[in-house]
């Protein structure tokens, strides 16, 4: 990276090197390593080894990186440039200008269904002439997938880029663009790069533009250099927290309005308004009434079908109902016609897929009863690891009628799991041990932490059978104790176990 450090020093502008860092560090970023975090291990050993060369190139990368890097990185990047600086290595003009930015506004677009916002700040450079090196940094904060910041680039055509933004609007009734407080945009963009980091899990990582790595660190210092002090503004078609007695009374005024009056199974309709409700409530910032056809086709292909056991009637309503909805919920927003048309046609496409999407589990032989018992949170994502963890709940054992035990109960569980082990009693620690499988069992069952589920598949995968996976898990809960973070990196571990060893 020294090598490529060089380049910094052809450079005619601070803007320019802080974007050509900034690229380089986003080498590496959102990587995960198995022991380690990669800001460290690879940023702060950039730092240490540029502190070692000592040359120009090095000096240049360790102010920039002062600027650009993570708290860490910056702290001791800063440290190690002063002590270069101490001994006259040299250094471009512009160097001591890196970061020295101020805002000069911050605007956002949006767009009418409240799936994005594109926020644009603009910045100069302190003591520069007027225009020189002025910049935007333009985020999308995706509101579909839990408020990420999905996309970032940076523009020096900062008037023009405005000037765009404000005719799109004017000429189109389904955006709305408009400037916003700085305190307001550090706020938001904040937010959405935190959630951008959080988003998924060790497997899936936040749907991003295949730039947004390059601009990341410049994004974050550029955050920065805005004045702190607001509340993330509020998405659009947000509203005040809904009750669960709000959101009855929401199903309620819907049920009653005319937009619902063709849906021919009230039970159905009934059920089906509750989990749209529920999904905008608990999955988009509070907004149940905000409708788009990303939303609702979100709604309908993905989270339906990972997380809802629907009854054969609501598997045949919802499509229809969600239609309801939608006609409802633009009425009370004040969504243009436009809008709630391609959100029909959006519905009307995923219909069609639906079908295919939602695989109901009695068709793979598992009756009511049985769903109802496994399931009583009706939490579809959950079946296959309550399976695993409780695979005999039907039939008999001597007197003992399995069918009416029930998983959920403690009393219950330590029965199941004492038949499931029934071949070791009289080994001499066997409440020890079967207390670990309660354990086990119990986290299971809950899904706590995801990783157990994670890697009981993966041993699975590898052949192992359900036995030895649960031994096994045991094996590293007892070891690692209470501690849910050295936990989730030893789950982690056993997770990444490749299929053959690599040659």
């Amino acid at each position: 990276m020294l090598l490529a450090a060089r380049e910094l020093l052809a450079v005619r502008s601070p803007l320019d090197a802080e974007l050509m860092v900034s690229d380089m560090i986003g080498a590496w970023w959102g990587r995960r390593l198995k022991r380690g975090d990669a800001e460290q291990v690879l940023g702060e050993g950039l730092v240490d080894y540029a502190a070692k060369a000592g040359s120009p190139a090095a000096l240049t990368l360790l102010i920039a990186l002062a600027y650009l890097g993570t708290a860490r990185q910056a702290a001791k990047a800063e440290g190690a440039a002063l002590a270069l600086m101490e001994r006259d290595v040299a250094r471009p003009r512009w160097a001591n200008r890196l970061g020295a930015v101020k805002p000069t506004g911050c605007f956002v677009s949006r767009d009418a269904y409240g799936d994005q916002d594109t926020v644009i700040c603009t910045f100069g450079y302190r003591g520069a002439d007027s225009g020189e090196d002025r910049h935007a940094l333009v985020v999308i904060v995706d509101y579909n997938m839990r408020g990420i910041a999905r996309d970032a680039w940076v523009s020096s055509h900062v008037d023009k880029l405005l000037e765009q933004a404000r005719a799109e609007a004017e000429g189109n009734p389904m955006l709305r663009f408009q400037e916003i407080e700085p305190q307001q945009s550090r706020a938001l963009l904040e937010s959405a790069m935190k959630a951008t980091v959080e988003y998924g899990d060790r497997r899936t990582s936040a749907p991003i533009s295949d730039s947004y790595s390059a601009y990341h660190a410049f994004a974050r210092s550029r955050i920065k250099a805005l004045p702190p002090g607001r509340k993330r503004p509020a998405p659009l078609h947000s509203e005040a927290p809904y009750s669960r007695d709000r959101r009855a009374m929401l199903a309620a005024e819907f049920l009653s309005s005319s937009a619902a009056e063709h849906l021919s199974d009230p039970s159905a309709a009934s059920r089906c308004a509750d989990h749209i409700i529920d999904y905008g409530c608990d999955q988009d910032f509070g907004r149940p009434l905000r409708v788009s056809p990303t939303k609702c086709e979100t709604f309908l292909l993905d989270w339906l079908p990972r997380k809802v056991l629907l009854t054969p009637a609501e598997q045949e309503a919802v499509p229809h109902v969600l239609g309801a909805w939608a006609r409802f919920a633009a009425r009370r927003t004040g969504l243009p016609d436009e809008g709630l048309r391609a959100t029909l046609d959006g519905i009307w496409e995923a219909t069609a897929k639906f079908a295919e999407a939602y695989r109901d589990p009695t068709t793979f032989g598992l009756d009511d009863n049985l769903l109802e018992r496994l399931l009583p949170d009706g939490d579809l994502s959950a079946l296959a690891r309550r399976v695993f963890a409780f695979p005999f709940l039907q039939g008999t054992h001597g007197e003992i009628k399995l069918g009416l035990l029930n998983p959920a109960d403690e009393t219950d569980r330590r029965v199941l799991l004492g038949i499931d082990h029934g071949g070791e009693i009289n080994r001499p620690d066997y409440d020890e041990h079967l207390a670990w499988h309660e354990e086990i069992a119990g986290r299971l069952w809950e899904g706590d932490p995801p990783q157990l589920w994670e890697a009981a598949q993966r041993l699975l995968d590898l052949g192992h059978d359900r036995h030895d996976v649960l031994h096994v898990l045991i094996e590293i809960a007892e070891r690692i104790g209470d501690d849910p973070e050295e936990l989730a990196i030893a789950l982690d571990d056993i997770a990444d176990i490749p299929d053959e060893p690599p040659m």
